[in-house]
């Protein structure tokens, strides 16, 4: 009798929860997502449904966009042609925009690649399945924003009322009960910094003071065993603790000031007096730097035509000033194109200005302005430079023309811009460039560091046979047998992923539930992960 070859269906499971809360759990929501799915690919092994071994889990990932590192590595895999049918345990957890969904349907059809999702059992190969997930997703679309319309509402409300609505208090307060309450020895210190800062006259005499009587920022436990906080203030800091109306009493929403629930522990008299420095302080600092901080104020742009802004930073008591691109000092470098060079170190850059300066105008038979071994006048600057260009290898100022009827000139500056701090060297996906990738985040660096070092030194006491069985460590830990041997075979990762586990080197995306399962040999590690070793 002639039998039918049933054609293997290769299936690949796509989970995602939006927050990082219980994923340091040994079985989590991904977990929970997995499992599920699995089972129902196990229950049409039939069909020749066949679980692939990579796992996609994005855990912390909102479902408004596809920005996510392994929906992002799914995708790839799909153009690779290495997935038949995607799995999800609902259609939510792909995405909850109708626009993304639409994308992806394209590109699913595109390379005959069908969604499944286990709770309500859709297939996209069919036009009526395609309707019922527009459907449904336009639903899951409209809930999204109906809900972040009545928390932002709800938000205001509470904040309009002077209720807290959670975040980290300052230092002087805590919960207690569901209610916000004084601690009196972080209030001593507050109230210390006020009288201390009217005292001194000056931030960074204050920082000085504070840190020599050991008042440090405020501490906090964190649920790993570590701490926060706890260290002397920065300017930051002391200026953001000394203008913070929440120490009288009050809340600020937008530009109101609200009476707030929580009791005062300064004085209004003290902190008003606090404000009035303040204020008369950074008018002096203003005027200070409008007359010579900065030669090239409103004249420098980058490669794109964005103006580049003054500022600073601080070091060990140093001062550093810098020009940066506008889009990138106001946060906007991600939708408007900032040019090659977004930041420059202000002296340098004003030296090559003031030196090619004066040799163009000994050039043109016109007296120097400036001495190039003394810092220049901003004012002989302004009366020969229109605007100066900043590229990668060279400065265009734009001259003024000294006739009223001439044209502006250019004078190009060879010019190179030291290299930028070198980045960490990341293990990179294939195909992804180290602009495309971001690093593990800390709290998931320290959770899988710690992971492989339990693994190990589980592993180490059935070895040494201190421990007969892997059952006695699940008895002792109240965990399962099957975490206590995933757990164990971290111990078996490449010395390469570990050391880049512990420099945090490793791509966003890979933690302890892409890791816990890696094949035993170190250079197919790499594989699975889709990693390029180094």
């Amino acid at each position: 009798m002639k039998t039918t070859s049933i054609k293997a269906v290769r299936c690949a499971i796509y989970t995602r929860v939006s927050t990082d809360n219980g994923l340091d759990q040994e079985f989590n929501s991904l977990d929970a997502q997995y499992d599920a799915a699995s089972s129902y690919i196990q229950s049409q092994a039939h069909a020749g449904w066949t679980l692939i071994r990579s796992r996609y889990d994005d855990g912390g990932y909102s479902g408004g966009s596809t920005d996510r590192p392994d929906l992002q590595r799914l995708l790839d895999d799909i153009r690779d042609r290495k997935i038949d049918v995607i799995v999800v345990y609902k259609v939510d957890r792909l995405t909850r925009s109708l626009a993304d969904f639409a994308k992806l349907v394209e590109l699913f059809d595109a390379h005959g690649v069908s969604f499944v999702s286990v709770t309500q059992q859709f297939n996209t190969t069919t036009s009526m399945g395609r309707l019922t997930l527009n459907v449904l997703l336009s639903f899951a679309q409209f809930e999204r924003e109906v809900t972040s319309e009545r928390i932002r509402d709800k938000i205001a409300a509470s904040k309009r009322k002077g209720i807290w609505v959670g975040g980290p208090l300052p230092l002087g307060y805590a919960m207690n009960d569901g209610k916000i309450a004084v601690v009196e020895e972080e209030a001593d210190r507050v109230r210390t910094i006020f009288q201390r800062y009217l005292e001194l006259g000056g931030v960074h005499a204050l920082m000085r003071n504070l840190s020599d009587q050991k008042i440090f920022t405020k501490s906090k436990l964190l649920a790993t065993g570590q701490t926060r906080g706890g260290i002397p203030f920065g300017r930051g800091s002391l200026c953001y603790l000394l203008r913070n109306r929440f120490y009288i009493g009050e809340v600020t929403y937008k530009n109101e000031i609200l009476s707030g629930e929580q009791p005062a522990i300064v004085e209004r008299e003290l902190f008003e007096a606090v404000q009035q420095k303040l204020t008369s302080q950074r008018s002096h600092r203003t005027i200070q730097r409008n007359k010579s901080d900065y030669l090239l104020t409103g004249l420098l742009y980058d490669g794109s035509g964005h103006r580049m802004i003054p500022t600073h930073a601080t070091k060990a008591g140093i001062r550093y000033r810098y020009y940066v691109s506008s889009p990138h000092l106001y946060g906007q470098s991600k939708i408007a194109l900032v040019g090659s060079v977004s930041r420059i170190a202000a002296t340098q850059v004003e030296d090559a200005v003031t030196n090619a300066l004066n040799e163009h105008l000994i050039a043109q038979n016109e007296k120097p302005r400036s001495d190039p071994a003394q810092r220049a006048d901003r004012n002989s600057i302004l009366e020969h430079v229109a605007r100066i260009d900043v590229h990668t290898d060279r400065l265009i100022l734009t001259l003024k023309s000294q006739h009223p009827d001439g044209d502006d000139e250019s004078l190009t500056i060879a010019w190179e811009k030291p290299p930028s701090r070198k980045f960490k060297e990341i293990l990179l996906p294939h195909n992804k460039s180290r602009a495309d990738v971001r690093p593990i985040r800390t709290e998931r660096r320290t959770r899988l560091v710690a992971a492989i070092a339990r693994g190990r030194r589980w592993l180490n006491e059935v070895v040494s046979g201190e421990i007969k069985a892997v059952e006695e460590i699940a008895a002792r830990e109240k965990c399962s047998v099957r975490q206590v041997n995933m757990t164990i075979s971290l111990a078996f990762l490449a010395p390469a992923l570990v050391k880049a586990a512990v420099e945090g080197r490793l791509p966003r995306g890979i933690g302890v539930e892409r890791l816990r399962d890696a094949p035993a040999e170190w250079t197919r590690q790499f594989e699975a992960l889709g990693l390029n070793p180094r």
